[in-house]
């Protein structure tokens, strides 16, 4: 990606709806753990939803997302089974 691109609006503004978005994710995975009284639950959604939209990434985008944005998402659910 040259400069010329990095100092586009629209992809700033793009780079800022994904930091929105993986802030929010991370605050709800920490109000899961920390502050309600069935963390799992809300923790398993969570991680389902993230596994989600990587899917649909790696669908319409490029197939590596499901691993580069899912990946840690995919091993957090299965460890929650155990």
């Amino acid at each position: 990606m040259t400069k010329e691109e990095l100092k586009s609006k629209a992809l700033n503004k793009l780079f800022k709806n994904q930091g929105i978005y993986n802030g929010l994710i991370g605050v709800g995975l920490l109000y899961s753990v920390f502050l309600t009284s069935n963390p799992i639950e809300i923790s398993r959604l969570l991680l389902v939803y993230i596994i989600l939209v990587a899917l649909y990434g790696s669908i319409t985008s490029d197939k590596k997302i499901i691993l580069t944005q899912g990946g840690l998402a995919i091993l957090a659910l299965i460890s929650t089974f155990f």
